[in-house]
């Protein structure tokens, strides 16, 4: 580029931002006698630093090197005009500075130089000296930061005083790479900053997506970068994050069962993991599905790091808020809404809110195992709704799927609970593929609480233990007996049929007694009658009409003379209460007093129906 000679220039607060002077003075491309900064410029960059925003920082960095170069291009610099007042500053971006910086360029008879187009075209309108920089679009070199980047690197993480470090590898399988020996000066971190900042606002795939007090997060094409400052960090950092690869749902090898759940049934998803294991690839995976599958799929971001085709449109929150988002996304009717990287309250309500509205949703949130995702909704939510809000969680760990759930809501006594009169709204977690319960969620007194559900036939030391005991105490009525611990406080005695009524005893006294003795609820039942088949088919016995009737101290049961002698099978709603034997009229007494005579007691005062079947 020939050298431009000046006799005064006038920069503005856009063309010291992005460092532009001082690189054409340090190259010759222009030589000047006079620089002039209008204090507006130092008044807006003190501003913006003032505000922890990177942009006043590089911006003084900026006329510091201005100043440096002085000496060596011999040239005067010099400060004029006066402080704008706090409403103008504040006012920047209505073009109060600007038109101040275009004011003192005109007085002076000065070159205004900008590389802001608006900035221009009014000057030029005024008759006055222009200069407009804008660095084209073929001369957009390589960052500085993507030269630490090779096809292998997730991240990169540079700190001022510390040798740049690079995370490598694949998800799961990574480790720590030193890139270089010499360690970064405050000076060279703080020139890769500029320049990230610099191209994120000359690029259409370059945005700011937060700028708070002492840090800044940038979406820089495939980058996700994350600079921080003091004093809310201790030093200059940057921290660099790129997807190594992008896969299709294919890729993932979805069982069939997964795949037809996830394409016409599954519209509130969770996606889990720990951070790195590749939950946005495949959130990026789904929604390239969605919309291949003729759907309208929208993302809430923030920062907008899914790499997607231009069909999917991207919302960041953090240009927004999620009563906004909440009012776009109802008016322009997604069939699906990817929401990545949910962090705090407001997200999650947004998400339940949107789901609840019919909203196709997958949402994206760390979690260190399957059940800490469905956790994070508790308390945010309402617990009745979860499985509205939720119907499907994939786990990803080590890039792929490692385990899904499914929810549910239904009603009845929670597991490990005995008693009929404690049944309440459960949410059961489900094992996606298998059906195994995994864990329940229901309400505790004030607290909601996540069960997990023991493993049918998984005893513990302590029942295998009870088990023994029981069945020694046994041993005095018959020989051949099984025992089934299937609580802390109840068990199932499997003994021959023939021994069933002595061990009850009259009026159920014996068997009163042996609870008392053994601390614990006893059912008495046939061996090998088949009730202990965990899928024992009630629906093959017949419900038997009787008539009750309540004397002072028991609870008749009327059979009718054709039951005489006959084992039947007593319920409280659909849990299993006794076995019992009908006496020569087909009369079944149950005393007030025992355990059982209370439990029937109960279910018929709190209108509970009491079966009986055989």
């Amino acid at each position: 580029m020939e050298q431009q000679l000046i006799e005064r220039i006038v920069p503005d607060t856009s063309i010291i931002i992005q460092g532009f002077l001082s690189e054409k003075i340090k190259k010759n491309e222009i030589k000047a006698n006079e620089i002039i900064i209008h204090e507006a410029v130092l008044a807006e960059l003190e501003h913006q630093a003032n505000a922890g925003k990177a942009i006043g920082f590089l911006g003084l960095d900026e006329i510091k090197r201005i100043k440096q170069l002085t000496e060596e291009k011999e040239f005067q610099l010099t400060f004029k005009g006066a402080r704008p007042r706090a409403a103008e500053i504040r006012h920047a971006s209505l073009g109060e500075i600007d038109a101040l910086i275009r004011q003192l360029a005109y007085e002076d008879d000065a070159t205004l130089i900008t590389s802001d187009k608006v900035q221009s075209e009014v000057a030029l309108a005024k008759g006055m000296k222009v200069f407009y920089f804008k660095r084209p679009e073929a001369a957009i070199k390589k960052l500085r930061l993507e030269k630490f980047f090779d096809e292998t690197t997730m991240s990169v993480h540079l700190r001022e005083n510390v040798m740049p470090i690079a995370k490598k590898g694949m998800p799961g399988k990574m480790e720590f790479v030193p890139l270089r020996k010499k360690v970064l000066d405050q000076e060279e971190i703080q020139e890769i900053s500029r320049e990230i900042i610099e191209d994120t606002k000359l690029r259409k795939d370059g945005f700011i997506e937060i700028e708070r007090m002492g840090s800044t997060i940038i979406q820089l094409g495939k980058f996700r970068i994350v600079i921080t400052r003091p004093p809310f960090s201790d030093g200059w950092e940057i921290t660099a994050v790129r997807p190594v690869r992008r896969l299709s749902l294919e890729d993932y090898k979805l069982s069939e069962k997964l795949m037809k759940r996830v394409a016409e049934q599954a519209e509130g998803i969770l996606v889990a993991g720990a951070p790195g294991m590749g939950k946005t690839t495949f959130a990026q995976a789904l929604a390239e599905f969605y919309a291949s599958k003729d759907k309208i799929v929208k993302t809430v971001e923030a920062p907008r790091d899914l790499i997607l085709p231009d069909a999917i449109t991207q919302y960041s929150i953090s240009h927004g808020d999620a009563q906004e988002i909440h009012d776009i996304l109802l008016l322009s009717r997604p069939d699906y809404t990817i929401f990545d990287e949910m962090r705090n309250t407001d997200d999650f309500k947004l998400f339940a809110d949107l789901r609840l509205a019919g909203v196709g949703m997958v949402g994206v949130v760390h979690a260190t195992n399957p059940i800490d995702a469905i956790q994070r909704f508790i308390g945010r939510v309402e617990m009745g709704v979860i499985p509205q809000v939720i119907d499907t969680v994939v786990f990803i760990k080590n890039g792929f799927i490692n385990e899904v759930l499914s929810l549910q809501m239904t009603v009845k006594v929670p597991s490990g609970m005995t008693e009929a009169d404690l049944s309440r709204p459960v949410v059961v977690v489900n094992d996606f593929e298998t059906g195994k319960l995994e864990y329940e969620i229901y309400s505790y007194g004030e607290q909601t609480v996540v069960i997990p559900v023991q493993e049918r036939g998984a005893k513990t030391a302590t029942h295998k233990l009870a088990a023994d005991t029981i069945k020694n105490y046994f041993g005095r009525y018959a020989r051949e007996i099984e025992v089934d611990v299937i609580a802390d406080n109840k068990c199932i005695v499997y003994v021959p049929g023939e021994h069933i009524a002595k061990i009850i005893g009259k009026q159920g006294k014996n068997i009163e007694k042996i609870e008392q003795d053994l601390g614990i609820s006893i059912d008495v039942r046939e061996l090998d009658s088949g009730e202990r088949q965990a899928g024992k088919n009630e629906e093959a016995k017949n419900e038997l009409p009787y008539q009750i009737d309540t004397k002072k101290n028991s609870v008749l049961f009327d059979l009718g003379i054709n039951m005489q002698h006959k084992d039947v099978d007593v319920y409280v709603g659909d849990e299993f209460i006794l076995t019992a034997k009908a006496g020569k009229t087909g009369l079944i007494k149950i005393k007030k007093s025992n355990n059982i005579g209370r439990m029937i007691i109960k279910a018929m005062n709190s209108g509970q129906k009491v079966r009986i079947l055989a």
